[in-house]
């Protein structure tokens, strides 16, 4: 549950060392150094322990501890609370979880649940930069807001794959139950992405403006181009969704046309029955003295042979056969 807990240097942004989660109120207290915890899917004992080493908020622990919230960014103190949804590619599938977040001025801590890929490259980032690191829990935050955000654009791009893999089927001439059923499906994902992405635009635009005693100056910056990448995400999302309402209006029209080409043609064999049938009718009558008994029964062949040529004919050209 425990992923990482290390020591990081104000004034070198190097790594000091590992610790325990025991030994965290131990170096808390220095101000020359932050402590950056990494946790997945923890225990209520060990947030109870994580509660009593940050002192954190009894609200923000209930919260990392059920999950199933939804993004936000709330103030305790002197520390911040937030919440952001996580999506990744499972399988082919694609699954979404969380991550809580607690910032304080000397620590930095993340709670992942559900989907969520490790934060290890966004900590390799980070200190493979000391310069920057040295700004301490702040630029820790811009590291993996960015690292998540960067993870939604393989997932818009696959969304955009599958989408255009679907145009082809929905043109089809014949009606597909299975097109239908993977529009509807591709479209229920991309609101659950729509509605992990929209809130982290409110939730980075407040960090770029607020805050003053835990978000660097210098960080702001960051945090603004993370932003205008999750602009740029909603914005894809929204198109995409667009594009998935038009695609099923399209597949249901679509059917509906092919629909109704199969019932003109049925009217249009039903009219050609319907000549010959009247005729056959009329002449048909059991007369003692039926008109024309002699050469009728030739007349009303060729009649009806005429009568159904000319209509084959002119269905024809009318495409309705």
């Amino acid at each position: 549950m425990v992923v990482n807990c290390a020591v990081y240097s104000k004034e070198t942004g190097r790594k000091l060392n590992d610790i325990t989660i025991e030994a965290i109120s131990d170096v808390l207290p220095r101000t020359d150094c932050f402590v950056w915890v990494g946790l997945h899917e923890p225990d209520e004992a060990l947030l109870e322990k994580l509660q009593e080493e940050f002192g954190l908020h009894d609200l923000a622990i209930e919260d990392a501890h059920l999950a199933h919230q939804r993004p936000k960014i709330e103030v305790y103190g002197d520390s911040l609370f937030i919440v952001i949804h996580t999506a990744q590619v499972v399988e082919g599938k694609i699954r979404f979880g969380e991550t809580h977040i607690f910032i304080g001025p000397r620590y930095f801590v993340t709670v992942r649940h559900g989907a969520s890929l490790s934060y290890a490259p966004a900590r390799k980032s980070c200190e493979q930069t000391p310069e920057l690191l040295v700004l301490g829990p702040s630029y820790v935050l811009y590291a993996v807001l960015d690292f998540i955000v960067d993870n939604f654009l393989p997932i818009v791009n696959t969304f955009q794959e599958e989408l255009t893999a679907l145009e082809k089927d929905i043109f089809h001439d014949t009606f597909r139950r299975e097109t239908l059923e993977r529009l509807y499906r591709l479209k229920r994902e991309l609101v659950t992405l729509r509605l992990a992405v929209s809130p982290l635009q409110d939730i980075l635009n407040q960090l770029t403006r607020f805050f003053p005693n835990l978000i660097c100056d210098e960080v702001r910056v960051y945090l603004r181009d993370v932003f205008d990448h999750a602009a740029r995400i909603s914005d894809a999302t929204n198109a995409m969704g667009e594009l998935l309402s038009s695609a099923m209006t399209v597949n249901m029209s679509m059917v509906t046309v092919s629909q109704n080409e199969v019932v003109k043609r049925l009217a249009g064999w039903a009219a050609l029955l319907a000549a010959p049938t009247l005729i056959a009718s009329w002449y048909g009558m059991n007369f003692h003295n039926m008109p024309e008994l002699e050469n009728g029964y030739h007349y009303m062949i060729g009649a009806t042979v005429l009568i159904c040529t000319s209509l084959f004919i002119w269905l024809k050209r009318s495409k309705w056969l």
